[in-house]
């Protein structure tokens, strides 16, 4: 259960900015809201929706958790010593641009609540802790500053070892997930379990792909069907790949292999002589199933099916998962019926939890949105992201939140002069 994550210096963002999942005390829908010991009377969000135009800097907060993500589960077992930190930071401010990158989550994992967060520049990791809260009161596990780690009583485990074998421009919680510390391995596990759903443009064989050693949920079809979709089954065949195209794809894999330093896979090197191919069955006239390629249904039920295999997974095992872009290709009530699953306390029975961005201003009608469910993120004159929630807006519950937004009364709107302008040559 994600509580809170906060970025500053990476991408658009130059000061620090945080999106809470914790429910505040405004009137509004109840179902919505988590549970969990560790956090007393307090409760969690299930979804949150980032508003703002094009160029905002809403899809960063999900680039920002990804970088966080990526650094915690590869910077010791994929960095080189000497490749520094991958970081991306403000660039339209030299002193901003040459200070530490940081990111920082507070989550909930087996109720237990932590608090995880690093800094780095282009070189190191300059700074690291880990805390938790038993009973309310903070308690550390460990703090790093460079190379040097102090350690709280209630981590066990190896530590000093450990310590010996980080590099600068890798994490501790990743050096120690490595090398097999429990109890830091199980906090990594939390990160691990996020998923990233960003691609709009979804071809057949990025499907064929991702389903190659899994299924397509029933739960997906059974969707597209109550959806209106058409779609009432699949099926999944296999095929070989040519041979120039093995070729090719071995060619790519030593190159990898030379360069980053990866292990040859026997099997995944078997698996390459194979793929398989996947239509979507329809109702026709006499009641049979037909059966259609991928690239003869819409590019919107091509996204549907990698969303909802993602949604599916996370509300059975109660993870978090970030969609860029939701109203992508997507009409408005699929948006809502995706929000309602996890809204939903019958069906989101493990606390699971959606954060996505959107254009898609029916939302703001939905009823079981809450004020604090919706974000809004703009840009200053400087170019930097700003975010915040509805919630911090002196508003009614029953406002019309979409006309509201529209009117430009919260932010995070483009420009909405009269662009005719430009076309009379005039300068803006």
């Amino acid at each position: 259960m994600l509580l809170r994550f906060s970025v500053s210096n990476y991408l658009s963002i130059a000061a620090r900015q945080e999106i809470s999942l914790v429910a505040t005390k405004l009137k509004g829908p109840s179902s919505p809201l988590l549970r969990s010991s560790a956090i007393g009377q307090l409760n969690a969000l299930s979804s949150a929706v980032i508003y703002g135009a094009n160029a905002s800097g809403k899809t960063n907060f999900i680039k920002a958790i990804e970088f966080m993500r990526s650094a915690i589960l590869f910077s010791h077992r994929q960095g080189k010593p000497e490749g520094g930190v991958p970081r991306l930071p403000y660039q339209l401010d030299s002193q901003i641009r040459s200070s530490p990158t940081m990111v920082e989550a507070d989550f909930v994992l087996k109720d237990i609540r932590y608090q995880y967060g690093f800094e780095c520049d282009d070189d190191q990791f300059v700074s690291e802790w880990l805390y938790t809260f038993p009973e309310g009161k903070r308690r550390r596990l460990f703090e790093r500053t460079k190379n040097e780690v102090e350690f709280g009583q209630s981590l066990k485990g190896p530590k000093k070892i450990l310590v010996s074998l980080m590099r600068p421009n890798s994490l501790f919680i990743s050096t120690a997930t490595q090398n097999d510390h429990e109890d830091l391995s199980r906090i990594v596990s939390f990160f691990q379990s996020m998923q990233f759903s960003s691609t709009i443009s979804v071809a057949k064989n990025l499907i064929n792909n991702t389903f190659k050693k899994g299924e397509i949920h029933t739960r997906t079809i059974s969707f597209l069907k109550e959806i209106g979709t058409g779609i009432v089954n699949y099926r999944q065949t296999e095929i070989q790949v040519p041979d120039n195209i093995i070729s090719f794809q071995k060619e790519i894999m030593e190159i990898a292999r030379k360069h980053m330093g990866e292990v040859s896979n026997r099997d995944e090197d078997t698996d390459r002589e194979k793929d398989i191919s996947i239509e979507l069955a329809h109702i026709g006239s006499d009641g049979s199933e037909v059966f259609f390629g991928l690239e003869r249904e819409s590019s919107g039920t091509r996204r549907l099916i990698l969303i909802l295999n993602s949604i599916f997974k996370a509300l059975d095992e109660g993870t978090v998962v970030f969609v860029d872009e939701l109203d992508a290709s997507l009409h408005t009530l699929a948006v809502e019926q995706i929000l309602t699953l996890f809204n939903d306390t019958n069906i989101n029975q493990n606390g699971a939890q959606l954060i996505a961005t959107t254009h898609d201003t029916n939302l703001l009608a939905c009823k079981s949105l809450r004020r604090d469910q919706i974000w809004f993120a703009e840009k200053s004159g400087a170019g930097e992201t700003n975010i915040f929630p509805l919630s911090d807006i002196k508003s009614r519950i029953s406002d019309n939140f979409e006309q509201g937004y529209l009117e430009g009364r919260y932010g995070g709107i483009p420009y909405s002069g009269d662009l005719r302008i430009l076309m009379n040559g005039a300068v803006v």
